[in-house]
């Protein structure tokens, strides 16, 4: 049995746990509702910048008294940062939480962004850049959404660029956080074995210093593209993205969506994969992901194939897009069992609770409970299905973005133009 709660400390920021009985860990994330769609151009990369420099040391801790406290208890302390949040965590056994508590409000409030830290963390994060570059297989998605969400924050990598980089300053960042990290905009969530109440007050005592320190506002809307966008490069494979835009995450359609894209590329058994790589032979990885945003969306299809086959790929891909007309009850359950136990399975640790009621609580603003989704699932019908497919995965609609030795010349017609 787990329970999950929410309370609001004195300031505002939200505390959501759900006690899990007979665990003996507990993650902890600390969350911000800002990204790199929240910057500017000039400042871009400084969301994902400001995650790497809270770990490099505090009032009261240097870099490697954060990094020994953790470890010395067996846990793990991380970060990532999106388009729309970041977040910092730690996974420690139960027992532990208020080391962790305490060590995350430290380096989220007494920070000291040493000049020399920053310019030494600048080599790292420039290096990090380089290496996405370098792999070709990361950098196309990059150039998808830089080509889909065209002249958009939405667009830009999450890293910023090398220029944006090299130029941030120390007063950029004390101004971006006093403007984004605020009790508006922080909340905390909390999964394992834990106690509520106690947790709570715990940390009103760590994070309950942080003041209102400027207005939270949702960013602008991005508008999407479709086209194409060709990146000619000496390299083994050609890497592409195709994609479509589909509504928000918290569309009503949302589960249409979750099974369409489990049934295009979603594994071994999809449409896709089974087509291209186990009939034909034509790349070694094919798949489809979902990226669903407060207020927009995207269904993309990645491929890697030779140069050769980069147009019977297209050609494959778009018209398994329109044969999802074809779909039976049989596959259309095969895709239902799938997701519900991906889902399932997926929610076995902390991490994984603490990261699904965070994401609640971004995109729904309340608790969606493992049933709920169960049952939404199951009311999928067919004839859902394939309306979503037919008013989505149109030609018409599509962006696509590649990389490698191809020609735009050798493009399925279909492709070619765009608005």
């Amino acid at each position: 049995m787990s329970r999950v709660r929410k309370s609001l400390l004195g300031n505002g920021i939200r505390v959501i746990t759900e006690e899990m009985a007979d665990v003996e860990s507990a993650t902890i994330g600390v969350w911000v509702k800002t990204g790199s769609r929240n910057e500017t151009a000039r400042i871009g990369g400084i969301s994902h910048f400001i995650e790497h420099m809270l770990f490099k040391g505090t009032s009261n801790r240097n870099a490697l008294d954060i990094a020994r406290e953790i470890e010395s208890v067996g846990g793990v302390l991380n970060a990532f940062t999106g388009r729309e949040y970041t977040c910092f965590y730690a996974k420690i056994l139960s027992k532990d939480l208020p080391i962790a508590a305490d060590l995350l409000s430290d380096m989220f409030l007494n920070s000291l962004f040493n000049t020399e830290e920053l310019e030494r963390e600048k080599g790292v994060v420039l290096q990090e850049i380089k290496m996405v570059e370098d792999t070709p297989d990361d950098i196309i998605h990059d150039i998808f959404s830089e080509t889909f969400w065209k002249d958009s924050a939405m667009g830009r990598s999450v890293l910023g660029t090398r220029a944006s980089v090299k130029a941030l300053k120390r007063t950029d960042i004390k101004s971006y956080m006093r403007s984004r990290y605020n009790p508006a905009s922080v909340f905390i969530t909390v999964a394992g074995g834990l106690k509520h109440a106690p947790l709570v007050k715990r940390l009103e005592e760590s994070f309950g210093t942080l003041k209102e320190r400027g207005e939270w506002k949702l960013p602008k809307s991005p508008s999407t593209s479709t086209g194409v966008k060709i990146v000619k490069k000496d390299l083994e494979q050609v890497h592409l993205c195709l994609g479509v835009e589909t509504g928000p995450q918290s569309d009503p359609e949302r589960y249409q969506l979750y099974l369409l894209n489990m049934i295009l590329g979603g594994g071994m058994s999809s449409r896709l994969f089974q087509e291209i790589r186990e009939k034909r032979g034509l790349a070694y990885s094919v798949y489809s992901y979902l990226n669903l945003c407060f207020d927009t969306g995207s269904l993309v299809v990645y491929a890697g194939s030779s140069a050769e086959s980069f147009k019977e790929v297209l050609d494959l891909t778009l018209k398994e897009f329109q044969g999802i007309e074809t779909l039976t009850e049989a596959e259309l359950s095969d895709a239902k069992n799938h997701l519900k136990g991906s889902m399932i399975l997926g929610l076995e640790a902390t991490d994984s609770r603490m990261i699904k009621m965070a994401k609640n609580e971004i995109y729904f603003g309340r608790t969606i409970k493992v049933h709920e989704m169960m049952k939404a699932i199951d009311r999928v019908k067919v004839s859902d299905i394939k309306s979503v497919a037919g008013r989505l995965l149109r030609p018409e609609r599509t962006t696509l973005a590649a990389i490698g030795n191809v020609k735009k010349s050798g493009l399925p017609k279909q492709l070619k133009g765009g608005r």
